[in-house]
């Protein structure tokens, strides 16, 4: 029996269609969906709510859907939520096979901490990679531990995991390390004061050499 976090999904065949019985199928805690891809016709199907709804918090979620007992290895491409009550209202699954290679978007994750007085900017928050569709990793880190104002890094520079190759540009800026603008703004508005109290002490002086 499948558990709510297990990937194996018992689906069941969706012979209806239209906004009516997509509702009723969401009503009654279920998901509509379509499975495509390798040149096959669109299976629609009908997915338990509340498992899904789990497995698809993590990025790029593998899906093992038993629809009516023909076997699926299927890649959630995307999932179509309400604007408004972030309800999931269809989602897309594309057929995969294992060492099928295919490109996925990554979360880009920042650890460690920026040299003192600078933050470090994520430019890009996820990465394209090419990836085996049986090893997407759930995301790709950036170290910017000590990293100084100024340091750029790139697509190019990011670790990539085994078996991993970039689907963009390397030169695709992913962090920025800077010195955040309102310090900077700080910094010119003292630098500003100190040198309209430097200007006055000397017309100070100046009057003082005067009177003498």
């Amino acid at each position: 029996m499948s558990t709510e976090t297990d990937p194996k999904v018992h689906a069941e065949l969706r012979e209806n269609f239209g906004k009516g019985f997509a509702r009723r199928l969401r009503a009654a805690g279920k998901i509509p969906a379509v499975i495509y891809g390798h040149g096959t016709d669109p299976v629609h199907v009908a997915l338990p709510g509340h498992q899904v709804s789990l497995l698809i918090r993590r990025a790029n979620a593998l899906l093992e859907l038993d629809v009516n007992g023909t076997q699926h290895l299927t890649l959630v491409k995307d999932v179509q939520k309400d604007p408004v009550h972030q309800i999931i209202e269809h989602i897309d699954l594309l057929v995969v096979k294992k060492g099928e290679k295919v490109e996925v978007d990554v979360p880009v994750v920042v650890v460690g901490e920026p040299f003192p007085g600078t933050i470090a900017n994520l430019d890009a928050a996820t990465i394209a990679l090419e990836v085996e569709a049986t090893h997407i990793p759930q995301n790709v880190e950036v170290d910017v531990e000590g990293l100084e104002d100024g340091t750029h890094i790139t697509a190019a520079d990011l670790t990539l995991p085994k078996g991993a190759s970039l689907a963009v540009e390397g030169e695709t800026l992913i962090v920025a390390v800077a010195i955040p603008v309102d310090t900077l703004a700080a910094e010119e508005e003292i630098a500003e004061a100190d040198a309209e109290v430097a200007a006055e002490q000397a017309e100070e002086a100046d009057a003082e050499d005067a009177s003498e």
